[in-house]
């Protein structure tokens, strides 16, 4: 999947009978002029598709239902053109599992002053049909993206597109499989969790699977298709000479072509969205599995280290809500810092599993030793990341909820060359500075292994979590600890309220 144009978000339009049939035709002639152009927009990544306006219980009920069932719909835009009494809509919300924004419109962009009657102001009711809708969900307390302004105006697209792209990310944890190979590794604590908490929240399913498993599919990849994967990897990436055919270590690199077959068929068996691996237990492969899962990665699977399958998740969704987006997501670890008054910064990496999404330049495919897991050297792509901004974020589970939580952070080149530093790297300046952001992250329990992106925002991740239901926690270039501090403290008494983790809507 390389779009999410095959997707839909369906507009519902709230009206009333009491208009009579001539003012009703124009409002539904209206809708779907908006929706048709809101689907056009090139800022929607979605197909937007008119369905109805709703003019009763009964018919706001039906449609609410055959959005639930509907396969390729993702959520709702509501608007409400006229008034639109309140408890007309109770029954449908209650009904609804999918999420749905709320576009506070109106189909004229400009009053025609000198033409106004009682006619105009009769049809054109926005102004308070949606105020009245906002309540009747509030007090049903139903957790909803509100945009306000023009349909027409670039900002108002943008807006509905951002939450449309964490609708999808949502949408595409519904049923989705994360496969755990091997298990956690040895005592870490944050890449556990609750994984019958996680799939009532967020749908995905977590199973575990032997390494063997995965080694079967592996030993039966063929000698043909090792060779045709490793001038796949001879055209896409600077391979190191000593990797081409006859070099001395061209066996790692076929050895490293043969787990990435052996993996890609291991997750289409499944027919798994993400993954986790463990470089404690690699019974019976050569090497710790290291090009295969950057590749992976770059082909939109979902990936966590060391077991860390709420990364893999998080990772998987975050890929589907930046489709057609400049720049890459990866997996990412904060892995040592720069200290200088002059300018701290972090370094981040992993061994060998970032995505090629958010290189720089083309990879350089290279092997070296790996002083961890016990086995051959691996094969891997390095690489830099360009300068700019970008976003980390984590999933965590608190026993009680799942928080997540997000830093702004700016990519800056490094002070100087990485020459014995053979894995990709990222390097940024963490927003508002290192201190306030390492704080306030380890005050909010985040994890060591982020979901880097320089494609996403962190608003779409702010909509995303307002629709799965959980806590989120934003560090920008505002925060003060004395206000995260505060925030996570209202936090636990909110959702100790609210009895603990969300079930998903």
């Amino acid at each position: 999947m390389n779009t999410l144009s095959h997707l839909e978000l369906w507009f519902v339009t709230g009206s009333q009978h009491l208009y009579g049939p001539t003012a009703l035709e124009k409002v539904a002639r209206n809708s779907r002029e908006v929706a048709e152009a809101l689907g056009a927009s090139d800022r929607i990544p979605t197909d937007v598709v008119f369905k109805t306006v709703g003019e009763t219980p009964e018919e706001i009920r039906k449609i609410c239902l055959e959005a639930n069932a509907a396969p390729t719909c993702v959520g709702l835009i509501i608007w409400c053109h006229t008034f639109s009494p309140g408890k007309m809509w109770i029954g449908g919300l209650g009904a609804l599992r999918k999420p749905f924004l709320h576009l506070h419109t109106q189909f004229h962009r400009d009053l025609p002053w000198s033409e106004i009657d009682m006619d105009y102001m009769n049809l054109h009711q926005a102004a308070h049909g949606d105020r009245e809708f906002g309540f009747i969900c509030t007090r049903m307390r139903i957790e909803r993206k509100v945009v306000a302004g023009h349909w027409q105006d670039p900002e108002v697209q943008e807006r509905i597109g951002m939450w449309a792209r964490a609708a999808c990310g949502f949408f595409t944890m519904q049923g989705a499989k994360i496969c755990r190979i091997g298990d956690n590794m040895r005592e870490v604590s944050v890449t556990e969790g609750d994984k019958v908490a996680a799939e009532a929240c967020f749908g995905y399913s977590v199973n575990g699977y032997g390494v063997g498993d995965l080694v079967e599919f592996v030993d039966g990849a063929s000698e043909s298709e090792v060779d045709v994967l490793c001038a796949v990897y001879q055209e896409e990436y600077a391979v190191a000479p000593d990797l081409l055919p006859g070099g001395e270590r061209h066996s790692s690199l076929r050895d490293g072509a043969r787990i990435e077959l052996g993996l890609r068929a291991f997750l289409e068996d499944k027919g798994a969205a993400g993954f986790t691996t463990t470089f404690e237990d690699l019974h019976g492969l050569k090497q710790l599995p290291g090009l295969a899962v950057q590749r992976l990665m770059n082909e939109g699977y979902g990936f966590g280290a060391e077991g860390d399958w709420k990364s893999a998740a998080l990772l998987r969704a975050m890929k589907v809500m930046a489709l057609g987006l400049d720049d890459g997501t990866s997996f990412m670890e904060d892995y040592t810092y720069h200290l200088h008054p002059e300018g701290v910064k972090t370094l981040g990496a992993h061994m060998l599993e970032i995505c090629p999404s958010i290189a720089a330049g083309k990879p350089s495919l290279e092997v070296h030793p790996l002083g961890i897991g016990g086995k051959e050297d691996p094969a891997r792509l390095v690489f830099d990341v360009a300068a700019g901004p970008a976003i980390n974020a984590t999933v965590v589970d608190l026993g009680n909820r799942f928080r997540l939580i997000v830093n702004d952070v700016d990519v800056v080149a490094p002070d100087e060359p990485l020459p014995k530093l053979p894995v990709a790297r990222a390097v940024w300046k963490p927003r508002p500075d290192f201190k306030t952001s390492a704080v306030s992250w380890i005050q909010a329990g985040g994890s060591h292994h982020p979901i880097f992106s320089k494609a996403l925002t962190a608003e779409i991740l702010e909509d995303f979590a307002t629709i799965a239901g959980i806590e989120m926690l934003h560090i920008d270039g505002a925060s003060t600890v004395s206000a995260i501090r505060k925030e996570l403290r209202s936090n636990e008494v909110y959702y100790q309220d609210r009895g603990g983790a969300s079930s998903g809507r």
